[in-house]
């Protein structure tokens, strides 16, 4: 089964989900503007933990370079809102309950535990210039090295 989902330099999919802090997140109003989209499987796991708080310690440093950066996961609003108050994690964390997103980005897919396979989310990153292209995508992410990466690949669109 091949990777869906966007390649680095097409058009990044269209989105608008709600987000952490009563916020609603959407590729439209972000228009004109570089950013994050990081998918994560499941909030306040210690993965997605280590992602998130790096990101946000990174956050500053990304703020200076004009980027905004979004987690995406399938979880209700409830539970990420909670993960976001734990961690103090600034940046918005959005609700992908039907998975929609993750299928257009191609992160919404069949994994394996146990013998038993099943769909989940996948960690993968995209990386949209200004223009709403793909600049970089990251499969499989490490969540130790993340923020390190992005920063690096986010200082390179200017």
């Amino acid at each position: 089964m091949s990777e869906a989902g966007p390649i680095e330099g097409a058009a990044a999919p269209a989105f608008s989900m709600p987000a952490s802090g009563g916020r609603t997140v959407s590729s439209a109003a972000l228009k004109g503007q570089p950013y994050l989209l990081y998918f994560y499987p499941k909030a306040d796991t210690p993965g997605c933990t280590k992602q998130a708080c790096g990101l946000q310690e990174a956050l500053p440093q990304l703020g200076k370079l004009g980027l905004t950066v979004i987690g995406v996961s399938p979880d209700k609003l409830p539970p990420i809102e909670k993960f976001a108050r734990k961690f103090n994690l600034e940046f918005p964390l959005a609700s992908d309950e039907d998975h929609a997103v993750a299928m257009a980005y191609g992160t919404w897919v069949e994994k394996s535990m146990y013998g038993k396979t099943y769909m989940g989310m996948e960690r993968s990153s995209f990386l949209v210039d200004a223009e709403g292209k793909v600049a970089r995508v990251w499969r499989k992410v490490k969540p130790e090295a993340h923020a390190a990466a992005v920063l690096e690949a986010a200082a390179s669109l200017r």
